[in-house]
């Protein structure tokens, strides 16, 4: 039995000035704390491993998360879709100038603040977390629908996690717009369509995951493409081309066509004259043979039939001519 999460909540008179709460790999229960996004200065949210569930989302109001830079609510029981309203609430995540080019670490303030999160694929510990890193983490829940387009607006993202779920639909084009995204996993959901090849000029991209989906096509080639390995593509029967080993249609080596007798153009005098030498040359052989075999059946054996033949032969000719 977990704890309930619902009952449990600090008084907002008492965490207006909170930036970072964690409370993963806890017992917690209940539903998405919505409530959390009127805390101002909240800048780090993390939920992961626990049994919430439910929607994600929240009331309706101004500013909810509007400081937001790490969310994490991975491995937990949440469903239904991932709202388009709820993600246009991280307006830190909109701006890529901000902090930038400054050395700053959350909770330094009040205190040294660590973690662990999911970077590309492994789990990382940071001793302390810098203001620049932005990530998105809703893997392994049961979170449905598609993705929204409105997440290529989150353009200082660094990580996106959205493995693990039922999305449907297609990977949205508008993911070319976080220029500085270094990790990007949607595996295990049930994605269709072909890879966008806008996503190429994601020139930062280190590890990109789509591997079991239903994706189809070739995949994309250039930049950082270049550098994936076939486990990023993995369980797309539909997929094709580098580095996997099906080819594309356009990477297959065409049929050669079956010798013909007579082409077109100038080729057809070339291949006709040769078509008809090899027959002559096996006349010739059957010829020679049966000249040989007759000689020594008629001339040996029987010449007054010879020269019988040799008149029909001679009598044939003059009627022709």
């Amino acid at each position: 039995m977990g704890i309930n999460w619902e009952g449990t909540p600090c008084r907002l008179s008492w965490c207006q000035g909170l930036e970072v709460l964690d409370v993963g790999n806890n017992n917690f229960n209940g539903t998405f704390p919505y409530w959390l996004g009127f805390l101002p200065e909240l800048q780090v949210l993390i939920l992961h491993s626990n049994s919430f569930h439910g929607n994600v989302g929240t009331s309706r109001g101004k500013h909810l998360f509007s400081k937001l830079r790490i969310f994490d609510i991975s491995n937990n029981s949440f469903n239904g879709t991932l709202p388009s309203s709820f993600l246009q609430c991280f307006k830190a995540m909109m701006n890529s100038t901000e902090n930038k080019g400054k050395l700053q670490y959350l909770g330094e303030s009040f205190y040294k603040y660590s973690n662990t999160l999911n970077v590309k694929g492994v789990n990382l510990e940071f001793i302390r977390v810098l203001t620049l890193i932005t990530t998105v983490d809703v893997s392994n829940n049961k979170l449905k629908g598609e993705i929204p387009e409105v997440i290529g607006d989150l353009v200082s993202l660094r990580w996106l996690n959205l493995a693990h779920n039922n999305f449907i639909g297609h990977i949205p084009p508008s993911l070319a717009s976080i220029r500085e995204l270094e990790s990007l996993d949607l595996s295990s959901n049930k994605l269709v369509g072909q890879i966008p090849e806008e996503l190429t000029s994601l020139t930062f991209l280190e590890f990109f995951n789509v591997s079991q989906n239903r994706l189809v096509g070739p995949i994309p080639h250039g930049q950082q493409f270049d550098t994936f390995e076939k486990n990023s593509y993995l369980g797309n029967l539909g997929l094709c081309g580098n580095p996997l080993s099906k080819k594309c249609g356009d990477d297959e080596a065409p049929l050669q066509p079956p010798p013909r007798m007579v082409q077109d153009g100038n080729d057809s005098e070339i291949k006709g004259t040769f078509g008809w030498a090899i027959v002559g040359i096996g006349y010739g052989c059957g010829m020679t043979i049966g000249l040989v075999a007759g000689y020594y059946i008629v001339i040996v054996r029987n010449p007054v039939w010879l020269l019988r033949l040799a008149r029909r032969l001679k009598n044939a000719s003059n009627r022709l001519f």
